[in-house]
């Protein structure tokens, strides 16, 4: 059975990109076949992968959601682009963000990428989606096909500021949309142990979040060697093998593969 995880946080700059990437990788490295689905029109994702001419690319999830809504028939395969390190992509650009107006007068509008997540998922172990910084239709599409949500958190006010809405969202949504969706954890990121703040705000996080929604042991260090991959287009696997960001995803991987494993 396969595994759909939304990694999904409204703020920015919390690392939600470099998160699905490497977890995405990681799962790879471990014998699992995964795709990922880059699903904000930024193209974050996307770039990361190697892909950087977005604009160039034919055929992108906002081609598929598009192709759903029109009910134009297309290969399971349509679009998706495999990547060196072994994970397959669906990639995006700024086509997609034609879809968050297309979508308001589109009949079961939050459903339409779950109409393609069930065409293509028995084909993958793990489908990770990348997920814009908005609650949007687009945000809600995700979260209405996912079975997990993973929400990276950077120990800042900002970004710890609006934790609580997003938990509310996702509570709504698994009330009214998706009565399977599960948060899987808080993971904080990009912590700087020299701050104090840092340390503070961590602290908080999991003594306020870890009984409500559950925090992950696993803790992502800030790491100039991970803000470098996206320019190179491969995996903090490859680019610094020994390095403490590396081992830090290896141990998310191992912990995301244990949580699965004691469901």
């Amino acid at each position: 059975m396969s595994k759909v995880i939304a990694v999904v946080n409204q703020k920015g700059g919390v690392g939600k990109t470099t998160t699905c990437f490497n977890l995405g990788i990681g799962l790879a490295r471990e014998g699992k076949k995964v795709l990922l689905i880059d699903g904000d029109p930024q193209a974050s994702l996307t770039i990361c992968t190697g892909n950087r001419n977005t604009d160039d690319l034919k055929v992108t999830l906002g081609k598929i959601m598009h192709n759903i809504v029109n009910e134009v028939d297309f290969e399971n395969g349509y679009g998706i682009i495999h990547h060196e390190e072994g994970v397959d992509i669906l990639p995006s650009n700024i086509e997609l963000a034609t879809m968050e107006i297309f979508l308001v007068n589109t009949m079961c509008r939050e459903f339409v990428l779950k109409q393609y997540i069930e065409r293509i998922r028995d084909n993958y172990d793990y489908i990770l989606i990348d997920g814009g910084p908005s609650l949007g239709m687009l945000t809600i599409n995700i979260l209405s096909c996912a079975d997990d949500v993973l929400v990276p958190v950077s120990p800042e006010y900002l970004s710890v500021s609006g934790l609580y809405q997003l938990i509310q969202t996702i509570r709504r949504i698994r009330k009214q949309l998706n009565t399977k969706l599960n948060i899987s954890g808080i993971l904080i990121t990009k912590v700087d142990g020299r701050t104090n703040d840092a340390k503070i705000i961590s602290s908080l996080l999991r003594e306020n979040y870890n009984s409500v929604v559950g925090v992950y042991e696993t803790v992502i260090p800030a790491c100039v060697k991970a803000t470098e991959t996206p320019s190179r287009g491969i995996s903090i696997f490859k680019h610094d093998p020994k390095g403490a960001a590396t081992e830090a995803y290896t141990a998310l991987t191992k912990e995301v593969l244990q949580h699965e494993a004691e469901k």
